[in-house]
C-alpha cells in the first residue's frame, strides 16, 4: 500500500523527489513539505544547484547552418546506403 502524500516520511519523500522534479510538477507545493523544515531546505538546496549549473552551461541554439548541415550530411548518407 503507497502511504498517504500527507503522511509520507522525509525518506519516502526524497526516494520519490527524482521523480517529482522529473514529472515538471511544482515539487515545493508537495504536502509533505507542509510540515518537513529537512525536506523544504533539501529542495531549496537542490534547486538552488539546478539554477547555478543552468547558469554554467546555458542553453545555446546552434546556427541555423547547422541545421542545413546536418540535413546534407543525412541526405548523402541514405544515397550511400541505395545500391547503384
Amino acid at each position: 500500500m503507497t502511504p498517504s502524500r500527507n503522511a509520507m516520511t522525509c525518506q519516502q519523500f526524497q526516494e520519490q523527489l527524482a521523480d517529482l522534479i522529473g514529472s515538471g510538477e511544482n515539487a515545493a507545493a508537495h504536502p509533505h513539505l507542509r510540515g518537513c523544515i529537512r525536506c523544504t531546505v533539501l529542495l531549496s538546496d537542490l534547486e538552488a544547484i539546478a539554477e547555478a549549473a543552468r547558469q554554467l552551461f546555458p542553453i545555446v541554439e546552434p546556427p541555423e547552418k547547422l541545421w542545413k548541415q546536418i540535413e546534407i550530411a543525412i541526405k548523402d548518407d541514405q544515397k550511400s546506403l541505395i545500391p547503384d
